[in-house]
C-alpha cells in the first residue's frame, strides 16, 4: 500500500474519531430516545392489551349476571369501560333484559345511555329506542331520533311512530321502504306486510309486482 494512501486512511479515521468527540452526546441522546420510544410503544401495547383482556372478562361476567341475577346486571354492566364497545354491546342485552321484565323504562334509560362510535351498535340502540318511545306514547320523539333511516329496521320502527300518529300516508311509504330493503326469504317480511295492510297499503312482492 502507498504512503499516500496510508495518510489517507489516517487521516479520515481522525476526522471520524473529532466528529465522534462532537457529536457523541447527540449521539447517545439519539439512541436513548429511540429506546425509550421503543419501550413505551411496547409498554403501551402491553397495557392496551391488558385492559382489552380485563374489560372482555367482565363484559363475559356481566352477560352472566344478566342470565343469572338480573338484580345484579346493571351494576356490572356499569362496570365496563365508558364508550366501549363492551359497555354499548352490554348495555344493548341489559336492555333487552328490561324489556322483557317490563321495565320499559328503565331500558329506555338503558339505551340513551350508550356511547358508541360503532355505526352499527349506534343505529341497532337508536332503533330499539324508538320503538320504546313510540310504544311508550312519545311517537314524535321517536321520529326526531330516527331522522334518516338507513336500514329496513328503521324505516320500520319510523312506520310504526307514524302510525301511532294517524298519519297513514306516512306510516305506509315507511313500511315500503323497510320491505324494499328486505330479501324475498327474510323472516321479517311477513310482519311487515302486514302492518302495511294494516295501515291501507298493499304489499308488493319482491320483484316489485303487486
Amino acid at each position: 500500500m502507498a504512503i499516500d494512501d496510508l495518510l489517507n486512511e489516517h487521516e479520515q479515521s481522525e476526522r471520524v474519531r473529532s466528529w465522534l468527540q462532537k457529536n457523541a452526546l447527540g449521539l447517545f441522546g439519539g439512541v436513548a430516545l429511540g429506546l425509550g420510544l421503543i419501550w413505551g410503544w411496547q409498554w403501551w401495547q402491553k397495557s392496551h392489551h391488558e385492559n382489552r383482556v380485563a374489560a372482555g372478562e367482565t363484559y363475559a361476567s356481566a352477560i352472566k349476571a344478566l342470565e343469572t341475577d338480573p338484580a345484579k346486571a346493571k351494576t356490572a354492566v356499569a362496570a365496563l369501560p365508558p364508550g366501549s364497545e363492551y359497555a354499548a354491546l352490554a348495555s344493548l342485552q341489559l336492555a333487552k333484559t328490561q324489556v322483557d321484565a317490563d321495565q320499559r323504562d328503565a331500558a329506555i334509560a338503558t339505551l340513551r345511555g350508550i356511547k358508541t362510535e360503532d355505526a352499527a351498535v349506534a343505529s341497532v340502540a337508536r332503533e330499539r329506542l324508538a320503538r320504546l318511545l313510540t310504544d311508550g306514547g312519545k311517537p314524535q320523539e321517536a321520529l326526531k331520533l330516527l331522522g334518516a333511516p338507513q336500514s329496513a329496521g328503521a324505516w320500520e320502527a319510523k312506520g310504526d311512530a307514524h302510525k301511532a300518529l294517524s298519519q297513514l300516508d306516512q306510516a305506509r311509504a315507511a313500511y315500503a321502504k323497510a320491505l324494499a330493503q328486505l330479501d324475498a326469504g327474510s323472516p321479517d317480511r311477513r310482519l311487515l306486510e302486514l302492518k302495511l295492510t294494516d295501515a291501507g297499503g298493499t304489499p308488493s312482492n319482491p320483484d316489485g309486482k303487486t
